[in-house]
C-alpha cells in the first residue's frame, strides 16, 4: 500500500508533463494542418528536363 505513495505523484507528473507538451505543441501550431502532409506524396514531381533537341553538327567522315 505504501508504494501507492510514490507511484501516484510519479504517474501525476508523468500525466501533467503529457498535457503541458500537447497545449504547448497546439499552441504552437503542430495541429493546424491535418490534411497537406497526407496527400503531398500525390504531387507529381517536376517532369526531368529533356536532353538538347538541337540536331548536331554533320560529321565529315
Amino acid at each position: 500500500m505504501s508504494v501507492l505513495y510514490v507511484v501516484f505523484p510519479i504517474a501525476l507528473l508523468i500525466a501533467a508533463s503529457f498535457v503541458a507538451a500537447f497545449s504547448w505543441a497546439s499552441r504552437r501550431g503542430q495541429f493546424d494542418d491535418l490534411d497537406t502532409p497526407a496527400v503531398r506524396m500525390l504531387h507529381d514531381d517536376e517532369p526531368p528536363h529533356a536532353p538538347d533537341a538541337s540536331p548536331a553538327a554533320p560529321k565529315d567522315c
